[in-house]
């Protein structure tokens, strides 16, 4: 049997990088909502298809995130769970259909997300990206590659990152409570450097 982890973590927490890192280090499946929802977007619940709700730009309710979520943990020898569940209903469902090994939160100071989450520049001509503080370009404001204009997207603004925090603390901090007391929570610094960060989730993993 793979390992079965869950990664929780706000936006900007790394939990992306680190969940992808796992996936490769133990050869289990990076299980995403995101990615779940787009692979079986056809597929049949009770209360419709994801496809229906993600054209209309509705989110896709609780049931049908559930039955997704199921068929591709069913489908997997092992998963890294990264961005569900996002909330107290959702774990509950989740402690009802599989058992985690570990479930493991990269606990980040609210000031070092939203500079992470605000940090980020991309090139107005060729879309590479950049930080300013953890990869700067050479020349602030000029893109290395091809001396294009570094631009904040509307998406990385602070007002936009506050608002993500705040639905991410209102929705998950109960779900952080539930595994707190359920005893299985392991809270991680997740302010080092990410190489940092990846050993101490894998010694908690292992």
């Amino acid at each position: 049997m793979g390992h079965h982890i869950l990664l929780l973590g706000a936006p900007g927490a790394g939990k992306g990088t680190q969940s992808g890192n796992l996936a490769e280090k133990y050869g289990i499946d990076h299980v995403t909502t995101g990615d779940a929802l787009r692979a079986n977007k056809n597929m049949e619940t009770e209360h419709g298809t994801p496809r229906e709700y993600m054209e209309a730009g509705d989110l896709v309710p609780d049931p049908v995130v559930n039955e997704i979520v199921k068929t591709a943990l069913e489908d997997a020898d092992g998963y890294v769970l990264d961005g569900y569940p996002r909330n107290l209903s959702q774990a509950e469902y989740l402690d009802s259909i599989t058992n985690l090994d570990t479930v493991a939160y990269l606990d980040v100071d609210e000031e070092a997300l939203l500079q992470r989450l605000t940090g980020r520049r991309v090139c107005d001509e060729c879309g590479e990206n950049y930080h300013v503080k953890f990869q700067p370009p050479e020349a602030e404001g000029v893109c290395d590659s091809c001396g294009g204009q570094l631009l904040q997207r509307e998406d990385d603004s602070e007002v936009v990152a506050r608002d993500r925090l705040g639905v991410f603390e209102e929705n998950t901090e109960p779900v952080i409570k539930h595994y707190r007391e359920e005893g299985e929570l392991v809270e991680i610094d997740g302010e080092a450097s990410p190489e940092e960060v990846f050993e101490r989730i894998v010694s908690v993993v292992e």
